[in-house]
């Protein structure tokens, strides 16, 4: 949440509105943003923090684990008509990555502007696809997996 918090001025600029949740109360959450995150982040967490209390939000989107009373951590891009385009859950062991969420949006809203698709590893600038019968059997011909990685 906090790797989130340093890269929101980014994500503002990309018209990315950004919610936490945890089934923990708010006042529970405003303890945390005191007494950690602001030592984390310079002044906190920027973006509001909900309370799912009793899962029922995380339970609508399967993220949330009945036996322990918690919605595990995960990360959804919902698009402006309410549309899920992303989802990803972690158990806490293994951190999320910003930057790919940066790189989603960014593809994501290439998409729905150009009608494109983009492959593996995209980022702006790099070459899209455009699809139709022409690309069928011929992808092979416009992007190669090494592309992602150059």
């Amino acid at each position: 949440m906090t790797a989130v918090a340093v890269k929101y001025g980014e994500l503002k600029k990309l018209g990315v509105e950004i919610l936490a949740m945890s089934t923990d109360s708010r006042f529970v959450h405003k303890i945390w943003q005191n007494e950690e995150l602001k030592k984390m982040v310079d002044g906190g967490v920027p973006f509001p923090i909900l309370s799912d209390a009793g899962g029922k939000i995380g339970s609508v989107y399967g993220v949330y684990d009945e036996a322990a009373g918690v919605d595990i951590r995960g990360r959804f891009i919902i698009d402006p008509d309410g549309i899920i385009r992303a989802m990803e859950a972690l158990t806490p062991e293994v951190g999320r990555n910003v930057a790919e969420l940066i790189r989603q949006v960014q593809a994501y809203q290439h998409v729905v502007k150009t009608g494109e698709v983009t492959p593996s590893g995209w980022t702006p600038g790099k070459p899209t696809l455009k699809p139709g019968f022409d690309l069928a059997g011929e992808v092979w011909k416009k992007w190669k997996p090494e592309m992602a990685f150059s």
